[in-house]
C-alpha cells in the first residue's frame, strides 16, 4: 500500500495536538493527527476536564453543609461516589466526542495507532488493522507526558493510586496520604478531603503549591490546616509497607523517620515526557530529563520536525500546549508566528480556595534586580466576597517601580482561576498600572479586588 502523503502529521491529540491539526487544516494545509488512546489526550479525558467535574461536586457538597450561613435547611446531606465519578466520566466522553466532530469538520484524517518516525518526513502507525505508512514534511510530537513514578511508590490501583486510579476510585479513602503539593496533588487532596476523607499532604520542597508566590502558599496551607488537612512541608516518603487494606508510610522529617498509616496513597510527584518508542534519539532529536529540547518556536533542530506542550518542557499546562500548536501551524504556513512567552502563561488550581497567577512571583522579581511595588487586597474587604460566603482570599499585584509593568498577579480565594485572565490580557497589552487605574471595573464584582490590589501598590487604595 502507498503510503499517504501530506504537509504535516501531529502525533498525538491531546489540547497541543489536536489544536495544531484544527489550525494547520484552517490554514490550507493537508494534515493528518494520530492518536493512539483518547481524542482529547488526558487533559480532557483523565486530567483537567474530569477533574474539575469532580471538584465542582465536592464545591456544590461544601456549600450544602454550609446552607445555614445562607438560611437554608438541607439535611442528611451525603453523595454516591458511583454517581459522582459517573457524571465526571460522562463530561469527559461528551468533550473528547466534540473533539472528533471539529476534526472531521476541518478535514484532518485521524489515525488510531501508535505512531513510530522512522526517517525524518516519514511515519509508521501500528493500527488494529496493521500498519499504515505516512509522510509529510512536517512532524509536530504532541505526545504528551505521564505520571512519574517514584521506586518503592509504584501504584497498584488498589492501596497506591495514580491520577488516573484517584478518578475512578475503586472505593472512598478513610484515611488518605497524598504525595506532592503541586496542582494535581492538591487538587485530589481537596476534593477527597471535602467528601470526609482525613487527608495528609507530604511535600518535598519548603511549602505546598512549590511554584507560587510564598504568601499565597502560606495562606493555602492555612485554609487546608483549617479544613482539617494535615500538611508535611520539607518531608519525604522514603517507603510504603503494604498490607491487606493498609499501607504504612514511612516519612522523613527533619532528619528523622516517622511512621504513619493510611487505607489509600495518591502518587502526584509529577510528569515524564513520553519520549520513548518514536524514533527520536536516531533522528537525533536533543533530549534532556525526558523532555524534548527546542528554540522558543518548538523546533527540535531536526529538520521538519517540532515539538510542543508537556513533551518540550515546563509549564505542564494545556493552554501552554494549545498556543503552541497554533504557533507551529503557523509558521508551517508561512504566517508571523509569535513564541509563547513561560512568564505570560497563567497558573491555575481548582483547589478550595482556588489558587491563580501569572508572572513572577515577589521573591523571583527581586531575583531578576527589579525595584518594585507590590499592591495587595484581601477578600474582606470586597462587598461581592461578603454576599457569597466568600470571606477568606487575597489579591497580590507586583509592579515595576520605573516602568509601571505589570511584573506579576498572584490570587487566592473564589474564583480566582477566572480572574486572573484580566490581568494576563493587562500583561499581553503591555499594560501600565496607570492604564488599570483608570479602568472602570463593574460593582458588585470580584473584579474590584484587581483594581483595589494595583491602587494599594502605590498608596492609592479606598476600601482598605
Amino acid at each position: 500500500m502507498a503510503a499517504q502523503s501530506f504537509d504535516l502529521i501531529v502525533i498525538g491529540a491531546g489540547p497541543g495536538g489536536y489544536v495544531a491539526a484544527i489550525r494547520a487544516a484552517q490554514l490550507g494545509l493537508k494534515t493528518a493527527v494520530v492518536e493512539r488512546e483518547h481524542l482529547g489526550g488526558i487533559c480532557l479525558n483523565w486530567g483537567c476536564i474530569p477533574t474539575k467535574a469532580l471538584l465542582r461536586t465536592s464545591e456544590v457538597f461544601h456549600l450544602m453543609e454550609r446552607a445555614k450561613d445562607f438560611g437554608l435547611s438541607a439535611d442528611k446531606i451525603g453523595f454516591d461516589l458511583d454517581a459522582v465519578v459517573k457524571r465526571s466520566r460522562g463530561v469527559a466522553a461528551q468533550l473528547s466526542g466534540g473533539i472528533g466532530h471539529l476534526l472531521k469538520k476541518n478535514k484532518v484524517t485521524v489515525v488510531m495507532g501508535a505512531a513510530t518516525i522512522p526517517a525524518k518526513g516519514k511515519v509508521t502507525v501500528k493500527t488494529d488493522k496493521g500498519t499504515e505508512e505516512l509522510t509529510a514534511k512536517n512532524i509536530v510530537l504532541a505526545t504528551g507526558a505521564r505520571a512519574r513514578e517514584l521506586p518503592g511508590l509504584e501504584a497498584d490501583g488498589d492501596l497506591v493510586w495514580t491520577y488516573k486510579h484517584a478518578l475512578q476510585p475503586p472505593r472512598m479513602p478513610k484515611k488518605l496520604l497524598v504525595i506532592g503539593s503541586g496542582a494535581i496533588g492538591i487538587e485530589f487532596a481537596s476534593f477527597y478531603n471535602t467528601l470526609g476523607a482525613d487527608t495528609t499532604v507530604v511535600e518535598v520542597m519548603d511549602r505546598v503549591l512549590p511554584v507560587e508566590d510564598a504568601e499565597i502558599s502560606a495562606l493555602a496551607k492555612k485554609a487546608f490546616t483549617k479544613q482539617g488537612m494535615t500538611i508535611m512541608e520539607k518531608a519525604m516518603v522514603k517507603q510504603l509497607d503494604r498490607a491487606k487494606g493498609k499501607v504504612t508510610a514511612h516519612i522523613e522529617v527533619k532528619g528523622k523517620v516517622e511512621k504513619h498509616d493510611f487505607d489509600t496513597v495518591i502518587s502526584a510527584v509529577g510528569i515524564v515526557g513520553n519520549v520513548e518508542n518514536l524514533g527520536l534519539e536516531a533522528l537525533g532529536v536533543k533530549i534532556d530529563r525526558t523532555h524534548v529540547v527546542t528554540d522558543e518556536f518548538c523546533r527540535t533542530g531536526v529538520d521538519g520536525l517540532y515539538a510542543i506542550g508537556d513533551i518540550a518542557g515546563a509549564p505542564w499546562l494545556a493552554h501552554k500546549a494549545s498556543h503552541e500548536g497554533v504557533m507551529v501551524a503557523e509558521l508551517i504556513a508561512g504566517k508571523h508566528a509569535h513564541p509563547v512567552k513561560p512568564e505570560s502563561i497563567a497558573g491555575c488550581t481548582y483547589c478550595q480556595p482556588q489558587v491563580a497567577s501569572v508572572g513572577y512571583t515577589e521573591a523571583k522579581a527581586k531575583e531578576l534586580g527589579y525595584d518594585i511595588k507590590v499592591g495587595k487586597f484581601p477578600f474582606i474587604g470586597n462587598g461581592k466576597a461578603i454576599a457569597l460566603g466568600e470571606p477568606e482570599g487575597l489579591i497580590k499585584t507586583i509592579f515595576d517601580a520605573k516602568t509601571g509593568e505589570l511584573l506579576g498577579a498572584h490570587m487566592i480565594g473564589a474564583e480566582v482561576t477566572e480572574l486572573i485572565q484580566g490581568y494576563v490580557v493587562g500583561r499581553q497589552l503591555e499594560t501600565t498600572e496607570e492604564d488599570l487605574m483608570n479602568t472602570v471595573f463593574p460593582h458588585p464584582t470580584l473584579s474590584e479586588m484587581m483594581h483595589e490590589s494595583v491602587l494599594d501598590a502605590y498608596g492609592r487604595v479606598i476600601h482598605m
